[in-house]
C-alpha cells in the first residue's frame, strides 16, 4: 500500500550505519528508472558552509559509472547567479526532469550534522535572506551550522571538516542507493530469464 503523505527522513552523519540507512531511504524514494533524473548540487566554493552542495556534486562526479546528470560542482558551482537560468532550462526539457536538490542549511546547535531528506523543493538562499526560485522534486539538506543570527558570516566561518564529511556521506549514500537499484534490476532480469527458460 502506498501513502500520499509527504515523506521525510532525518539522521546524523556520524550515526553508526548512516550511509546504509540513508541509501535505503533514497532507494525507496528516488526514481532511478526515470529517463531524466537530475541532481542539482547547490552552493558555492567561496564559503565553507555553503560548499556542501558543490562538494557532493564533485564526489558524485568521481563515480564514473554513476549515469545521471549532475549540476553543481566545485569547478562549476550552481549558485545564486546561475540558479534561475538553470531552473528555467530544466523546465524546457522535452522529458520533464525529476530533480534531486542538495544544499546546506542552518539550524539549532543540537541539530548540526543532521541530514534531512524530504519530498518537494528546497529554497536556496533562504538562510541568508536571498529570494531564489524553489528547486527540486525532492531535497537533501545538511545542517552545517547554527542559524538565526548573522547567517552569511556563520556560513563563511563553518568548519570545512563538517561540510566535507556530510557531503561525502550524502554522495556515498546516493551512489550506494543507485548500485543497489542496479543490482536489483540485474537480479530481476536474471530471474525472469530463468523462469522463461524453465517454461521451455
Amino acid at each position: 500500500m502506498t501513502s500520499n503523505q509527504p515523506f521525510s527522513h532525518v539522521l546524523h552523519y556520524k550515526e553508526s550505519g548512516a550511509i546504509w540507512r540513508l541509501s535505503s531511504f533514497l532507494l525507496e524514494h528516488i526514481p532511478f528508472h526515470h529517463e531524466n533524473l537530475v541532481f542539482c548540487c547547490i552552493g558555492t566554493d567561496r564559503s565553507t558552509g555553503d560548499s556542501l552542495g558543490p562538494l557532493a556534486g564533485s564526489f558524485l562526479n568521481q563515480y564514473v559509472s554513476f549515469p545521471y546528470k549532475i549540476i553543481g560542482t566545485l569547478e562549476k558551482p550552481l549558485h545564486a547567479l546561475n540558479l534561475t537560468d538553470t531552473v528555467d532550462n530544466l523546465s524546457t526539457h522535452e522529458i520533464k526532469p525529476f530533480v534531486v536538490a542538495i544544499d546546506a542549511c542552518l539550524g539549532s546547535q543540537q541539530r548540526i550534522g543532521e541530514i534531512i531528506v524530504h519530498e518537494g523543493p528546497l529554497l536556496p538562499g533562504k538562510a541568508v535572506k536571498k529570494e531564489l526560485p524553489p528547486i527540486g522534486d525532492m531535497s537533501i539538506k545538511g545542517i552545517v551550522n547554527i542559524g538565526g543570527f548573522m547567517e552569511h558570516a556563520v556560513l563563511q566561518n563553518t568548519r570545512l571538516h563538517v561540510t566535507y564529511e556530510m557531503s561525502q556521506q550524502i554522495s556515498r549514500a546516493l551512489f550506494l542507493a543507485w548500485s543497489r537499484y542496479s543490482l536489483k534490476k540485474v537480479d530481476e532480469h536474471n530471474r525472469d530469464g530463468h523462469n522463461e527458460y524453465s517454461r521451455k
